[in-house]
């Protein structure tokens, strides 16, 4: 994936003459791998197979985002403070194919553990989040050493649940914390809260728990692949 770029990048456009046909066969091939860039708003809104670009979050939402967390799935690659683009199917495959990301914390401390909670704040909707928060996974336990190479080993608490906004309820965001775990601390959830994933009282695990602040946090954005 082509990282940083601020542009939009034209995936299979149709090839011309001379260095236009070569330069048309190279974007072929860029469409082919699954590769986006990153940048502003597509001048084709209508039809977004042709493009594929990534729109990163901004104001309150960009703020989330800090410590430098990344988020890596299959041909997305990082999508920390970022909207999921509909190209390539990638909302659709984000809600119905992967499984769990990696996670990379490169400033993490070898020697200690953490925890990672992904939540959804905005069930059902962001306009009524009468189910915040959304519980999607929990893993406590996960050594330093692991996370700095994005392998999330762990104790998990709650299965990875992928994204999956219902119709019609806008953009959801998709939130990661990371904690550093108090040694010695065995974290664990209650029975009832084990029945259920939503409503979850996320402030009071945290406090229960001891964990404090996150160390690092981010979010991307998505919604229901067909809106």
């Amino acid at each position: 994936m082509l990282q940083g770029l601020k542009r939009v990048l034209a995936c299979g456009a149709a090839g011309a003459e001379g260095r236009m046909k070569l330069l048309g066969a190279v974007l072929l091939a860029a469409s082919l791998l699954g590769t986006a860039a990153r940048g502003e708003q597509s001048p084709w809104p209508d039809e977004p197979s042709r493009t594929c670009f990534f729109q990163m979050l901004s104001g309150v939402d960009g703020e989330f985002c800090r410590g430098d967390l990344e988020v890596i799935y299959p041909e997305l690659g990082d999508v920390s403070c970022t909207y999921i683009p509909k190209c390539h199917q990638y909302r659709r495959r984000i809600s119905r194919e992967w499984g769990s990301p990696r996670v990379r914390y490169p400033q993490a401390e070898k020697s200690k553990k953490y925890v990672l909670v992904l939540v959804d704040p905005d069930a059902p909707s962001r306009a009524n989040p009468r189910n915040r928060f959304w519980r999607h996974w929990l893993v406590t336990d996960i050594p330093g050493a692991d996370l700095r190479t994005g392998d999330v080993k762990g104790l998990v608490l709650t299965d990875y649940v992928r994204p999956t906004p219902p119709p019609r309820s806008g953009y959801h965001r998709y939130q990661l914390c990371l904690y550093e775990q108090p040694a010695h601390e065995t974290i664990a959830l209650s029975p009832e809260e084990r029945v259920s994933l939503g409503a979850w009282a996320m402030e009071s695990f945290v406090e229960q728990f001891r964990l404090g602040s996150p160390v690092a946090s981010t979010q991307f954005l998505t919604k229901y692949y067909e809106d």
